[in-house]
This record gives C-alpha cells, sequence and structure tokens, in this order.
C-alpha cells in the first residue's frame, strides 16, 4: 500500500497535480517511510555498498561506471538512485567497461578559465548545453559543475577550474553555464560552497573571512548563479568558515542560502566522509557525500537520544525526493550512451578560440603566412599539449589534439630535425615516469616532462633553415595540491634559456618568434615577455585544442579573449600571499602535513587583504602589473563612442557604440567600471559591474551594445549595520578595453541612499589584521 502511495503520488506531480495536491502528498510519502529510509535517503552510496531496511544499496554507486556516486535508492517504496558525475570541463565517467566492446569517452571542453576568458555568456551557454546533453545521454542526472571559487591567488591548485578574480565574472558565466547545462533536463552542483580557495589543508582548513569580503567577494558569485539559473544542488566546501565547517553552517546553508537568496534545491557535501552528521542535517546540508554506515547510524542513534529533531530529517528527505522527481532516471529516460561527440567536438574548437588571449602582437606577427613550411616548434608541450586540469576537473576523452598536429592540419610544415628530437625526448621522459605516474595516482595526474637542454648550436642551425618559431610553455595542476612558485608560477631555468637562446638567435636571422602559454591559470609574464614578438595565451583548450591555436595563429579566427584575472609583476605582489601556504607539502601526505601543523601552527587562513582582491587592490593602490584585468589583443582595432546613460528608480542602463575601424573582422568586449562615491565604507576605485560583447563585425561595421545595471547591485556591504547599501551621490561609469584602458566615460546621479538590511551571520571569530 505504501509503495502505491508513493507512486501515485509522484505520477501526479510529474502529471502536473501538485498544485490541486499540495506539499501533503511528499509529506504523505514521508509519513510512510522508517527513519532507517529516511537515514538512508540522507546519506549516498559509496564503493563499499551497505544496506538496511526497505533500502539496498549494493552496487548503486556503479550504476555509470566512473561516476562520482548516487543516491540511495529504496525499492519498497519505488525511490531510484541517481547519478552525480563530474566535472567543470565535461562529464567525467570510465572510458570503458568490462567485458563491453563499446566506449564511453566524453568530451573534454575548454577549462573555466578560459571560457570566462570570452566574455560572453551566450556561447558559454551553448558549451553547457553539449555538456548536459552528454551528462543525459549517458545515464547520468547531476554534473558535479560548475567550480565557481574566486581566485584569491594564483597558486591555487583549481583555479583552472574556476572563472575569475572578479565576483560579476564569475557569476554571470556560471549561470550562464548552469542554464546551459539544465536545458537538458539534468542538474548542476555548483562548487565548492564556498571559501575554497586553496587546495593545501582544504579538508580541515578555516578560511577567516570578514563579513564585507564574503558578501561582496566570495558569496556573490554564488548568489548571482543561485538567483538567475535556480541550480538543482549547491555543493558545500570541504573548509571551515570563521570557525565552523561550511558543511555544518546552519548560517551559511539555511540563513543565507535558502532564507536570503531563495534557493529550493538540495545541498551535498563534497566527498568529505564521516563528519557531525546529525550538525550537518541541521545546518541543512541534505546529502552526505560518499556515504557510510556510520554516518547512517550517527543519525540514528541522534534522532533517538533526542540531539537530532525527525522534523529536521524530514525537511532534508523532502528535498532529496523533490530533487529526485525532477530527474532522468526517476522520469524513466532511455538513455543512448551515444551523444553526438563529433558535433560537440566542433563546440569545443569554436569556443576555444574566443577564449584565446592575445597578450602581445608586435609588428602583426600574428596571424602567420599561411604558406609557411618550416615552422621550428620548441618546447616539449607543442607535441603533448595539455587538454585540462587533473584531479575530478579531468575528462576522459577519446583524444587531444596537440600543437603539432594542429599546425599541420592547418597546413603548415614543422621543422623535421626539431619535431625529431623533441619526439625522441618525450618518448624517453613518458617511459621514465610510466611507473611514477601509476604511484601518484589520478588527483595529480601525469607528471610533465622536463624541458630538454637544446644545444645552442643547434637552436642556431635552427634559425637558419626555418621560417619562424614557435615555444609552446605549459603548466598543469589539479584537485588536492597548490602550485609552486620556482619552476611553476616562474619560469624554469631550463624555459628561461630556451626562451633566450631562440629568440636571440632568430632575431639575428631577422625571423620571428611567438610564444603559446599552454596553461589554466597565471603565470609570470612580466620577466619575459619583452623577448618574444608574439604571446598567445591559449589556455588548455579541451581536446580539440591543437586545431584551436592553429586557427588563431592562422587567422582563421581572430583572438578575441579577455583576461579574467590580472597578471601581476611578481607573485609577492598580490596581498593574499602573504597568507597562503606556497611551498606546503602534499595534501594527501596527512602524517607529514600533522607534524607540520603542530610545528608550524598552520591550520587556518587569514584573508586579511579583505575585498582587496585582483584588480581591486592593483587598481585602488596604483599597483603595477603585467597584464591588467580585462586585457586583450585582437588583429583588428576598435573605436568606442556615444555612450549614453539613462536611469530608473532601479536601474541604469549604459550603451556604447564600438566600430570595427581595423581591415579584419573581430569581436570586442566593452567592460563596464562604476566608481561609486564616498561612503560609510572604503570601496575600490572602480568595480566591474557590466560587460557586453559584439558580433563578429566586419571592417567598418558597428553595434551598439547595452548594459543593464541594478541599482543595488552597486551596494557595497556595511558590517556595522549588516546591510548592502547603495550610496547617494555622483557616481562615473567607465566603459573600456580593459580596467587600464578606459575608452568612454559619463556619469549618473542615485538621489537617496537605498538600504537592504540582510542577516547579521558568518562573524569573525579571530581577530585579524585586515587590510584598510
Amino acid at each position: 500500500m505504501k509503495r502505491i502511495i508513493v507512486m501515485m503520488a509522484v505520477a501526479w506531480t510529474i502529471s502536473g497535480y501538485a498544485q490541486k495536491l499540495g506539499v501533503n502528498t511528499l509529506d504523505e510519502v514521508i509519513n510512510a517511510m522508517t527513519i532507517e529510509e529516511k537515514a538512508h535517503l540522507l546519506i549516498g552510496a559509496s564503493n563499499e555498498g551497505f544496506s538496511g531496511e526497505g533500502a539496498t544499496i549494493g552496487k548503486t554507486w556503479n550504476i555509470v561506471p566512473g561516476a562520482a556516486g548516487t543516491t540511495v535508492p529504496n525499492e519498497r517504496l519505488g525511490i531510484p538512485a541517481t547519478v552525480l558525475a563530474d566535472g567543470p570541463a565535461g562529464l567525467r565517467i570510465a572510458p570503458t567497461r568490462p567485458n563491453d566492446s563499446s566506449t564511453y569517452y566524453c568530451t573534454g571542453f575548454p577549462v573555466a578559465t578560459m571560457l570566462a576568458a570570452t566574455w560572453n555568456p551566450t556561447l558559454v551557454e551553448s558549451v553547457g548545453k553539449a555538456m548536459g546533453n552528454e551528462v543525459l545521454e549517458y545515464g547520468c542526472d547531476v554534473l558535479l559543475a560548475p567550480g565557481m571559487n574566486i581566485h584569491r591567488n594564483p597558486l591555487c591548485g583549481r583555479n583552472f577550474e574556476y572563472y575569475s578574480e572578479d565576483p560579476f565574472v564569475a557569476g554571470k558565466i556560471a549561470a550562464a553555464m548552469v542554464n546551459g547545462v539544465q536545458s537538458n533536463g539534468v542538474g548542476t552542483s555548483i562548487k565548492h560552497f564556498a571559501g575554497n580557495n586553496q587546495e593545501t589543508l582544504r579538508t580541515r582548513n578555516d578560511a577567516r573571512i570578514s563579513q564585507r569580503a564574503l558578501r561582496e567577494i566570495y558569496l556573490k558569485p554564488f548568489e548571482i548563479t543561485v538567483k538567475e539559473s535556480h541550480p538543482w544542488t549547491v555543493m558545500s566546501s570541504y573548509n571551515k568558515i570563521n570557525g565552523t565547517y561550511t558543511q555544518e553552517d546552519y548560517e551559511l546553508l539555511t540563513t543565507i542560502l535558502r532564507d536570503e537568496w531563495g534557493f529550493k534545491g538540495i545541498v551535498m557535501t563534497d566527498w568529505t566522509g564521516t563528519r557531525n552528521t546529525a550538525a550537518q542535517v541541521h545546518a541543512g546540508n541534505d546529502l552526505m557525500m560518499p556515504g557510510n554506515k556510520e554516518q547512517i547510524a550517527d543519525i540514528l542513534d541522534k534522532v533517538k537520544k533526542g540531539t537530532l529533531k525527525e522534523s529536521e530529517v524530514n525537511i532534508c528527505v523532502k528535498r532529496i525526493l523533490e530533487y529526485i522527481l525532477q530527474t532522468p532516471r526517476f522520469k524513466g529516460y532511455k538513455y543512448s550512451n551515444k551523444p553526438d561527440l563529433k558535433a560537440h567536438a566542433s563546440i569545443t574548437r569554436n569556443s576555444a578560440a574566443e577564449g584565446m588571449v592575445l597578450l602581445k602582437n608586435d609588428n602583426e606577427t600574428l596571424p602567420l603566412q599561411a604558406d609557411l613550411k618550416n615552422i621550428a616548434l620548441f618546447g616539449i608541450t607543442s607535441y603533448s599539449f595539455i587538454a585540462g586540469g587533473t584531479g575530478s576537473g579531468d575528462v576522459n576523452k577519446a583524444y587531444v589534439v596537440d600543437l603539432q598536429q594542429g599546425l599541420e592540419n592547418a597546413g603548415f610544415g614543422i621543422q623535421e630535425k626539431t619535431k625529431k628530437v623533441y619526439e625522441k625526448f618525450l618518448a624517453y621522459e613518458n617511459e621514465r615516469l610510466e611507473e611514477i605516474n601509476i604511484e601518484r595516482g589520478w588527483y595529480l595526474g601525469p607528471l610533465r616532462p622536463r624541458e630538454p637542454e637544446m644545444d645552442n648550436i643547434f637552436i642556431k642551425l635552427r634559425a637558419k633553415d626555418s621560417d619562424v618559431a614557435i615555444i609552446t610553455i605549459g603548466r598543469n595542476s589539479g584537485e588536492g595540491n597548490d602550485r609552486g612558485i620556482k619552476d611553476n608560477f616562474e619560469l624554469s631555468q631550463t624555459e628561461r634559456e630556451l626562451l633566450t637562446n631562440v629568440t636571440r638567435e632568430f632575431h639575428a636571422q631577422g625571423k620571428k618568434v611567438v610564444v603559446i602559454l599552454n596553461i589554466g591559470g597565471v603565470i609570470e609574464t612580466a620577466s619575459w615577455k619583452y623577448l618574444p614578438d608574439a604571446i598567445l595565451l591559449a589556455w588548455q583548450a579541451g581536446q580539440e585544442a591543437g586545431n584551436s591555436v592553429a586557427d588563431a595563429l592562422k587567422g582563421t579566427t581572430n583572438p578575441s579573449g579577455k583576461l579574467p584575472m590580472t597578471f601581476p609583476l611578481d607573485y609577492t605582489d598580490h596581498p593574499s600571499s602573504r597568507n597562503f601556504p606556497a611551498g606546503f607539502v602534499s595534501n594527501w601526505d596527512d602524517e607529514q602535513n600533522t607534524t607540520l601543523l603542530n610545528k608550524k601552527d598552520i591550520g587556518w587562513t587569514n584573508y586579511e587583504e579583505d575585498i582587496w582582491v585582483g584588480y581591486r587592490y592593483f587598481n585602488t593602490y596604483n599597483k603595477e602589473v603585467s597584464y591588467p584585468f580585462g586585457y586583450g589583443l585582437s588583429y583588428t582595432t576598435f573605436q568606442y563612442s556615444d555612450i549614453k546613460v539613462k536611469t530608473t528608480a532601479s536601474s541604469i542602463k549604459v550603451s556604447v557604440k564600438v566600430t570595427n575601424t581595423g581591415k579584419v573582422a573581430g569581436k570586442e568586449v566593452a567592460e563596464l567600471y562604476v566608481t561609486a562615491p564616498a561612503g560609510e565604507v572604503k570601496k575600490p576605485s572602480c568595480e566591474l559591474k557590466g560587460f557586453a560583447k559584439t558580433q563578429l563585425l566586419e571592417p567598418g561595421a558597428s553595434e551598439v551594445l547595452v548594459m543593464e545595471v541594478k541599482s543595488e547591485d552597486l551596494a557595497s556591504f556595511n558590517e556595522a549595520k549588516s546591510a548592502w547599501i547603495t550610496d547617494a551621490g555622483h557616481y562615473k561609469a567607465l566603459i573600456g578595453a580593459s580596467i587600464n584602458d578606459i575608452r568612454q566615460s559619463t556619469s549618473f546621479i542615485i538621489s537617496k541612499p537605498q538600504v537592504r538590511k540582510v542577516h547579521n551571520v558568518l562573524k569573525l571569530q579571530e581577530t585579524m589584521n585586515r587590510m584598510k
């Protein structure tokens, strides 16, 4: 009888009778469940397998091999398991299966930093649609993405999974991604909520962040995404915020996320293991992943003792049931296991082209002449291109087009003697590292082969018999570890020597040198960028990377990407560098870390720079940088004119005319920065409040771009009043090609202050020397 109740309630809900039935439908389902069944529903299925009354887990975690996990089914009540799978650059599942000749490869899309560099939400949404289609057709229900933590520091090992140092860019791009993925009828899990801005000691670190910095910087992209795209789920992070684990923080998960922002979906933990399960349930963390017996026992024990109310359990159970009703697996979708990977590869190639950032192009070095047949291709990464980062942000893809292949596909010729040197060295390095790679495991991914030492005589000969030199500099990183400064953020000695020697010898022969940056995040450029003639930031462009780069080098596509973060002169220029655990040991070496933890008294990170993250610091404090936020060149030129502003009681509309004044077609991003009047709290010199990208403009063509800003989005957070305050007074609207290249400006007035009170929560628990 109880099974009938559930099935009837669910069927009626799906067929549109939910309003007639009201919430009592699911309440009846919950009332039909035992406390054991409720506990099982809140605990995800892990690979250890376990069972209890009315719920059999067994191998449900392996419904889709290689997926991250599942929710727990209940056969008695007709509740199916649903499948959760990584990740930010495409679906991550196993590509092959035992006793199965079929393959299940997924598309490796560009990494998040590259998608953000497009400054094109429409394009990002199309990428999300393709990702979501693979989620659907491979039988999954939720994609554990996008990652949207702020680039607080360049060394964070997962910055490639995140979008920007700016919360507005991060929020708008993430919202577009969520809308694209979820248009397929599958869900997303925006992550990691919140303050997960380092990988070192991530499972225990206490991120000590002021209320203002939390509200304006670290929570803002999540707020934008929740309100604009309604993700099905939110993933709480490993770390603490101001002394409380985010997974157990009622103020974060209920007061802010649900009560203030109106989030209606479920919250799941990151893949943590046993913590205080009762505290997680109380906080509003509905689903504990990856799940184990101890967590179920903890819920049962706490409910029995009365320290956890069954009514709190019921709230989480109801939200999970509401989530399950939406899923393809509940609806019985007959997935094909055959998404259109060829079409998605084309989307990958084209989207990567818009995210490439042209950092330097002296004397129109690029695009290259189409008939070049003798390109000297240097850099080990040229022949082993990095498609994406490691860990859960990686994708099991069928192939990766390296730069050599991409150039040859585009009709260019590669200098054979240089090619042979690298092919032999790469084969040797791969053999040498094979055993190490296996031992280190998937979190760290394959080690990057070191750069061979190139004899200068060899380089001199290549300068004579080659047309142009291309040097690729590669960097990789991933889950579980932060990057180092030496030989990672900075160039290695071998890389510096290669770059110096190649530019010297090729320039002596009157020939050009191009540098390709095959990286996921910021590296140091100031000390060497004067050497080459052109620098193309190609990021980690997915499986079609080599073709995408070749398209840009040939001029088939015109780079239109802009930096979503600042490239500093030096690592220590970032104020967060004083409070970032650079040089710490592996996150996975718990014994060694525990020793250092006790010795160094490390276990927290003070965000002393407060709101002064990225360009907010560099511009307000007039700090010189290597490449500013929003920077990016083109093969053509653009003129900005006719700025106009129109204000209403609730919003400001700013428009500008952008004209292609060059010789080739191209796209341009116009960036709207706003300078606010003085108020009770100090504000940055300006903040990004809007952006828009033109269509492909032919030479001489123009387009009027319109950017609308809500007046409440001009507010700063006042801790003393626990309120968002939009000050009255004169504002400046600045439109530019980057934050340091303002082309048009105007002003507008807000006549009355606007105050929006919020809950006084997430307070600092420790004294901290905040930057003034």
